[in-house]
C-alpha cells in the first residue's frame, strides 16, 4: 500500500520524467492485478435489447483528491457488489482542475490497485464540447482541436467518449433538421474519428447530446431528427476511414450507445440570494419518451441525465423508473468537499477567488453566489494542498462523500449488479 501511495503522489506531483515512470509502473501493477480500462458500450446495448434494466449508471466527475475519492468509490462498490459505475472528467475540468487524461486515468487505476479491485474500470471523457463562437470562426479548427482531445483521452484509457455538439444547435431555424444539422454533422465526424483510432479489441462507447444543459427541454421529435441526420452523415464519414471497414467488416459499424438530453436542470444548480438552492423541476417524461425511441428504433441504451448533482437525492429513484441509463454527478461532490474542508483553507480559497475571478462577478450577485459559481476554479491553485491534507483533515470530507454515495447507489438500484459485468463487458 505504501508503495502505491508513493507512486501515485509522484505520478501527480513529481517532475515530468518521474511522473512518466510512476504512471507506467501503476499501469503495470493494475494489469497484473487484472484491472483494465474498459468500454461500457456492450452493457448499454444490453439495455437496448431489453436484456437489462432496473438500474441507472452513475458517472462521477472527480475534481480534486482523485486518488482518495476513487478509492472510496471502489471500496463501496466491492462492499455493495456494484458492477457498472463510471469515473469521468469533462473537457473544461481538465483545464481548471489541472488533470491531464493520463494523470486522471492513472490516479483512478492506482485507487483500484489500492482497494484490490478486479476487472474493468470505466473512464469517460465527459462533455467533449464544441465552442459555438469558435466553430463559427473556424469549423475545421474546432473539429481538429476536439480530435486531438479525443486522441489524448483514448490513448490514456478513456474508452467512453461523450461528444457534445449540442452547443451548435440553432433553435432560431425553422425546421428540426436545420436546428440539429451542425450537431449531427460534427457528432458524426467525431464518432467516425473515434472508430478510426480505438484499439483493435475495443468498441469505444460514444454518447451524443441533443439539448444543451440549461436550455429548452428535449423532445422525441428533436431526437429522431438528430438521429436520422447523424446516421446519414456517419455513413458518408466511414468512406473516409478504410480501417473502420476492416475492423467491422462482418457486421454493422457501431454508432451511439446513449443520448444526453435536457430535462430542466442546469450544471451546478442555481444558488439564490439567501444561500439556498433553487428548486429543480425535472421532466422525467423526457427520459421515458426519448428512451423508448432510442431503444426500439436505434438499439441504444437510452437517455443520459446531466446536471443532476443538485437534485435532491431522494428523487434519484425516478431516473431508474424513467429508464435513464446514466446520471452525471459533479457539483454535489464538490459542495461536500468544500463544506467539510478545514475552515482556514476555505478562507484562503475564497481570498484567491476574490483576487483572481473578480471580473466574473455579475451585477446583483451576493458574495456567496459569486463564490459558489467560481470556486471550481480554485481546484487548480489549491490542488496540491487538498491532495496532501492529513488523514484527520480528509476524514470529514470522505465521510460526507461516503454518505452521499451510499444513498445515490441505493436510489439508483445498483446493489448486486456486479454479476452482469462478466457477461456484457
Amino acid at each position: 500500500m505504501e508503495n502505491i501511495n508513493s507512486l501515485v503522489n509522484v505520478s501527480v506531483f513529481g517532475n515530468p520524467e518521474n511522473q512518466k515512470k510512476s504512471r507506467i509502473k501503476i499501469r503495470e501493477l493494475a494489469a497484473r492485478a487484472g484491472i483494465y480500462p474498459a468500454s461500457i458500450h456492450t452493457l448499454y446495448l444490453g439495455f437496448g435489447k431489453g436484456e437489462l434494466g432496473g438500474f441507472s449508471v452513475p458517472a462521477i466527475n472527480i475534481r480534486n483528491m482523485t486518488y482518495d475519492f476513487a478509492r472510496l468509490v471502489f471500496r463501496l462498490a466491492k462492499e455493495l457488489h456494484i458492477g457498472p459505475f463510471i469515473f469521468e472528467i469533462a473537457r473544461g475540468e481538465v483545464g481548471y482542475t489541472d488533470q491531464t487524461h493520463d494523470e486522471y486515468a492513472t490516479s483512478v487505476l492506482a485507487a483500484a490497485v489500492s482497494e484490490q479491485w478486479k476487472g474493468p474500470v470505466f473512464i469517460q471523457a465527459d462533455h467533449t464540447q464544441f465552442s459555438a463562437p469558435k466553430f463559427q470562426e473556424d469549423p475545421q479548427g474546432q473539429l481538429e482541436t476536439l480530435k486531438s482531445f479525443i486522441k489524448s483521452a483514448i490513448d490514456a484509457g478513456f474508452y467512453n467518449i461523450d461528444i457534445d455538439a449540442s452547443t451548435l444547435v440553432d433553435l432560431g431555424k425553422t425546421s428540426l433538421n436545420e436546428q440539429q444539422k451542425n450537431n449531427a454533422e460534427m457528432t458524426a465526424a467525431l464518432t467516425a474519428y473515434v472508430r478510426s483510432i480505438e484499439p483493435s479489441d475495443v468498441t469505444v462507447s460514444v454518447g451524443a447530446e441533443i439539448g444543451h444543459i440549461g436550455g429548452k427541454n428535449s423532445t422525441v421529435e428533436e431526437f429522431e431528427a438528430f438521429m436520422q441526420l447523424f446516421i446519414s452523415d456517419l455513413t458518408s464519414q466511414f468512406a473516409l476511414f478504410p480501417l473502420i471497414k476492416e475492423k467491422y467488416y462482418k457486421g454493422t459499424i457501431p454508432h451511439l450507445s446513449k443520448i444526453s438530453v435536457q430535462t430542466g436542470t442546469s450544471h451546478g444548480g442555481i444558488m439564490l440570494k439567501d444561500g439556498s438552492m433553487q428548486a429543480v423541476a425535472i421532466d422525467f417524461d423526457v427520459h421515458t419518451g426519448i428512451g423508448k425511441s432510442a431503444r426500439e428504433k436505434y438499439g441504444m441504451g437510452g437517455p443520459v441525465q446531466h446536471g443532476a448533482s443538485t437534485v435532491p437525492v431522494e428523487f434519484f429513484h425516478k431516473f431508474v423508473e424513467s429508464k435513464a441509463i446514466e446520471v452525471h454527478l459533479a457539483t454535489g461532490f464538490q459542495n461536500i468537499m468544500y463544506s467539510a474542508m478545514p475552515e482556514q483553507l476555505k478562507r484562503e480559497m475564497g481570498t484567491w477567488l476574490d483576487a483572481n475571478c473578480a471580473s466574473e462577478k455579475k451585477e446583483g450577485q451576493t458574495h456567496e453566489q459569486f463564490l459558489y459559481v467560481t470556486r471550481k476554479k480554485a481546484n487548480k491553485p489549491f490542488k496540491k494542498v487538498l491532495w496532501q491534507l492529513s488523514d484527520e483533515e480528509k476524514k470529514p470530507i470522505l465521510q460526507g462523500l461516503e454518505k452521499e454515495l451510499r444513498e445515490l447507489f441505493s436510489q439508483l438500484h445498483l446493489e448486486n449488479t456486479d454479476k452482469m459485468i462478466k457477461k456484457y463487458v
